[in-house]
């Protein structure tokens, strides 16, 4: 791992101007919807695997449910496809298929039961088989009324969280925005007034390059009302050399980079979200994604939480598999990455286990909470169809650059303004101790 450099150094510093908090959401991805999606937004209807026994697939239910309610995850994030919704994976639509619908709102349901935050990812970069939405391939009205039917859906539901598309890459920013803002609008008049927004930035959302590819245009998207209430900075990053996700090795701890988003956010006076972060259980992941989350619940004034990368319909041999282990009495285990990375960063900045366990987290905790039905989540399909949106090897690109070296949901947080600024109070806390340190790094 790259020795950590002095300007995140000073950002490790700032744990010490400020009480401990946790982020308000710990997020786990349950993959599948988006199995053999690829960058140009390619996703094909044989390999779409919603993980549900009632699909006959993998026990995403049962899984969700003990992350609920033994770790106390408050967030998932639910991947489905443009073509899964309109059933239709050659020619473009703006009308959901009732059955492909109901299917996914399906394992939208089994989400909300558990009483945490359900995020709708439509998985397709911003395109559709290679067209970039707006820019030549579907018309924005396209795009945006099938997130009218989404948010009509689910306008009721305070909990869904809409994230406009994953991962946009090489298109026009200016009109990507604009994009963007007719999805808002469109959503928020469609009766889902109050619900969190993600807002995505281009080259893939990377938390390396989002300051200065877009955030700022991004950021003056607003609800019919002019204010920004419930509207975030949508962010990814990985560990590894290319920011794919792919490999299993990491270098970096990415500190450096969402220092400078951190900054960035403070300056603005908004937050973002991490919807999608992950790394495998290799030696170095294991100390790097482990500073990761640590740095991320340290500036939780900034960031509102994190999502890791993924469990769902991914078995354990998926180089980052969050996908715990179903036990013969019914119980689920997570794994070491999960339980060290994940889960213990947050409860040692602050977040609590469900009431039921009050005891410190540990490698491998086995639970016994989770009903489940079916005794393995199904492996993926094959390694170009379990792609997760770091499927540039498919085409070989790489996600967004190079990297900088280094309580129960069933009362799930609601989350802050983002016309608030952050806490004064720590932002002069944290403002003191660096200057400190600055100055007598001078000496």
């Amino acid at each position: 791992m790259s020795s950590l450099p002095f300007s995140a150094l000073l950002a490790y510093l700032g744990l010490f101007a400020t009480a401990q908090a946790a982020v308000q959401f710990l997020g786990v991805a349950m993959a599948g919807g988006d199995f053999g999606c690829d960058i140009d937004g390619s996703c094909p209807l044989s390999t779409a695997t919603l993980p549900l026994t009632e699909l006959g697939h993998a026990d995403g239910g049962g899984q969700m449910k003990h992350f609920v309610d033994d770790d106390g995850v408050n967030m998932f994030r639910l991947p489905t496809s443009w073509q899964f919704l309109i059933n239709n994976d050659k020619e473009v639509s703006d009308t959901l298929d009732p059955t492909n619908a109901g299917r996914y709102d399906q394992f939208v349901q089994a989400c909300l039961s558990t009483g945490a935050y359900c995020m709708l990812d439509v998985h397709n970069f911003a395109r559709f088989n290679n067209g970039i939405v707006g820019q030549g391939g579907p018309s924005d009205d396209m795009f945006v009324a099938i997130w009218v039917a989404l948010a009509k859906m689910y306008a009721k539901d305070s909990r869904v969280v809409f994230e406009i598309t994953n991962e946009p890459h090489d298109l026009d920013i200016d009109l990507w925005v604009q994009t963007c803002q007719k999805v808002v609008t469109g959503i928020r008049n469609a009766g889902a007034t109050t619900q969190m927004i993600l807002l995505p930035a281009s080259n893939f959302d990377s938390a390396a390059t989002i300051t200065t590819n877009g955030a700022d245009a991004l950021l003056e998207i607003t609800n019919p009302d002019g204010s920004f209430d419930g509207l975030y900075l949508d962010i990814h990053k990985y560990l590894d050399n290319n920011n794919s996700g792919q490999n299993e090795e990491c270098t970096t701890n990415n500190i450096g980079n969402f220092s400078v988003v951190a900054d960035y956010l403070r300056q603005k006076k908004r937050q973002g979200l991490i919807s999608e972060t992950g790394a495998s259980s290799s030696a170095s992941c294991m100390t790097d994604f482990c500073e990761q989350n640590t740095y991320l619940n340290a500036n939780d004034d900034v960031f509102i939480g994190y999502v890791a990368w993924a469990a769902g319909q991914f078995d354990s041999t998926y180089v980052l598999s969050l996908t715990p282990t179903l036990q013969p009495n019914g119980s689920y285990t997570d794994n070491q990455l999960f339980s060290q990375c994940v889960l213990e960063p947050y409860l040692k900045a602050g977040g609590s286990l469900p009431t039921q366990h009050t005891s410190s987290t540990t490698t491998s905790r086995s639970t016994s909470t989770a009903k489940a039905t079916k005794t393995q989540a199904q492996p993926s399909p094959s390694v170009s169809a379990a792609a997760d949106s770091s499927s540039s090897s498919n085409k070989g690109g790489l996600k967004g650059g190079s990297n900088t070296p280094s309580s129960s949901s069933a009362s799930a947080p609601a989350p802050s303004s983002t016309n608030a600024a952050p806490s004064q109070a720590i932002g002069i806390a944290r403002n003191v101790i660096v200057a400190a340190v600055a100055g007598a790094a001078l000496f």
